[in-house]
């Protein structure tokens, strides 16, 4: 007699427990395969068996772990199971950890305020909002050490300021016009 909690090894019989058909569907979508055999859609179907099989383990693990196991595996074990886990950290947008609504409603004003804020200043070329200055092309909170300002006489002529963000050329060329006097920029 053997314990009721040992269990026994696989009978290898050749099926596989996911349809192989909804399989070669799925392969289908994908623009790059042109053509799947029977043999390879067999090895996707056997390899993602293996793959929830594992997934549900960890997530056992986790249970299992914990001061009063319980019988069910829960979303919150798979989750946990993703986040400690190296090999499923691919996962972790997939089968994020859940939040309570209170922290959801605390990081949706967190992130309505960094929004408003960047709404307010300028823009940098990447995205990211700058204090507006009084100085050209430094920002407010700028720690680097500002050279003095020359007073300069009446007579010396002054060059005008020319703020950074008009700086920026469009650099794009209609390459069908061809007889344009102008000359394309190259860095």
């Amino acid at each position: 007699m053997s314990p009721k909690n040992v269990a026994e090894p696989e009978e290898i019989t050749g099926q596989s427990a996911l349809p192989i058909s909804r399989i070669k569907k799925i392969v289908q979508l994908d623009d790059d395969i042109v053509q799947c055999s029977n043999n390879a859609t067999f090895v996707i179907a056997m390899a993602t068996e293996m793959f929830i099989q594992y997934l549900a383990e960890q997530g056992h693990n986790v249970v299992k772990s914990e001061r009063k196991p319980r019988k069910t595996v829960q979303y919150k074990d798979l989750a946990t199971a993703v986040s400690h886990i190296d090999n499923l950290e691919f996962l972790s947008d997939v089968i994020p950890k859940t939040t309570t609504y209170k922290q959801f409603k605390e990081n949706k004003a967190k992130d309505a305020a960094k929004h408003a804020e960047m709404e307010k200043g300028q823009r940098t070329l990447n995205g990211s909002s700058s204090v507006p200055s009084n100085t050209n092309g430094a920002s407010a909170e700028s720690t680097l050490p500002q050279p003095e300002v020359a007073i300069l006489s009446p007579s010396v002529p002054r060059t005008p300021v020319v703020p950074v963000s008009a700086l920026i050329a469009d650099r794009t060329v209609d390459h069908s016009a061809r007889n344009d006097p102008d000359i394309e920029m190259k860095d």
